[in-house]
């Protein structure tokens, strides 16, 4: 256990192989969650760090989304993908310090890290895991971004916008309720979690996982790695996709998707209530009289309370028809940001 886990089980956190739980009231949590101003560590996601003079060149040829417009001041998402373009990671990168910031599912962390160094080959790159070294903590709520201006000097007002202080770094999330998060040291993570802690309620990963599902905000987990083409997770709706720069692996699959036509699977969010258990990433769901449709994207919530969903759904199959995990209807709800128009 490190001493920043150290530190947040003495504020009560409930942490089990390596991962925050929640802080002693799941269901409190989970309410403050979606009412309230609520803040979270982020140790369950990996953190690299990429340097070298060869670094956006690399970078350039594996990711869905062009490094060159990282320029410390902005931030976006990416997708790293097969030669089929299916997706194995998804990435939030920014540029920090003459770095490439790449965070991901700390799930994908090892085989992420491994599979990138074996394409360096004779590039003058170097990638790191920084997980441990760089603590992040996510806010979020109606107010934050009224109290983080009276805590930090400068606070982003758009949306994957960047500001660097002193001891930290902010980012802006996307989003209906306002969401950022912090990047600081580990030598000024505890003092600046006591502070925030005066204005935020600390809740676990379930209920930070619920903001992002309630966000539209995509992830690849073990389970659905080569599952999905970036289109069918709405990278293209969430700005992660470039198609004006050069190639990159899997490049020519996105791009057919993207011009030749109708995007025929995208990804919605759902809600299901009282559950025996929670929908995992890659379970089928279906429509009318049992047909699959697609499968989950991610998911959150609480067993027996209520879950929300992100899945991925054959569109035209599923128009006028209940859609059901295990028998149980999912309710479709609004998504937050609309999608790209066809291309027919």
């Amino acid at each position: 256990m490190t001493q920043w886990q150290e530190f947040l089980q003495s504020r009560g956190a409930s942490i089990v192989d390596g991962r925050l739980l929640d802080f002693g009231a799941p269901a409190k949590e989970l309410a403050a969650a979606r009412h309230d101003h609520v803040m979270a560590d982020l140790s369950h996601l990996g953190l690299l760090q990429v340097d070298g003079e060869d670094t956006i060149t690399f970078l350039q040829g594996q990711l869905t989304n062009d490094i060159n417009l990282l320029n410390g001041s902005n931030s976006h998402y990416a997708g790293y993908c097969t030669a089929k373009g299916r997706l194995l990671a998804l990435f939030l990168a920014f540029a920090h310090q003459g770095h490439i910031h790449l965070q991901l599912n700390g799930r994908l962390l090892e085989p992420i890290l491994k599979r990138l160094k074996m394409y360096v080959l004779r590039s003058k790159v170097v990638i790191q895991d920084v997980s441990t070294t760089i603590v992040r903590i996510g806010v979020a709520g109606s107010n934050s971004e009224a109290i983080l201006g009276a805590m930090f000097e400068f606070v982003p007002t758009e949306v994957h916008g960047i500001s660097t202080q002193e001891n930290a770094t902010l980012i802006r999330l996307p989003g209906a309720l306002p969401r950022f998060e912090i990047f600081t040291a580990q030598e000024n993570a505890q003092e600046l979690w006591q502070e925030l802690e005066q204005h935020f309620d600390p809740v676990g990963q379930t209920g930070w996982d619920w903001l992002e599902i309630e966000a539209g905000i995509p992830e690849i987990f073990p389970a659905t790695q080569e599952a999905f083409v970036p289109q069918m997770v709405n990278l293209d709706a969430l700005g992660g996709i470039n198609f004006k720069k050069g190639c990159y692996t899997g490049q020519e699959i996105v791009a057919r998707t993207h011009y030749l036509g109708k995007v025929k699977r995208r990804s919605l969010i759902g809600s299901l209530t009282a559950t025996d258990s929670l929908p995992q990433p890659g379970d089928e769901v279906f429509a009318g009289e049992g047909e699959a449709v697609g499968q989950v994207v991610r998911s959150s919530g609480i067993a027996g309370v209520e879950s929300r969903v992100l899945i991925e759904l054959r569109q035209e199959a599923s128009l006028g028809k209940t859609v059901t995990w295990q028998g149980l209807p999912i309710d479709l709800q609004p998504m937050p940001y609309p999608f790209p128009p066809d291309r027919t």
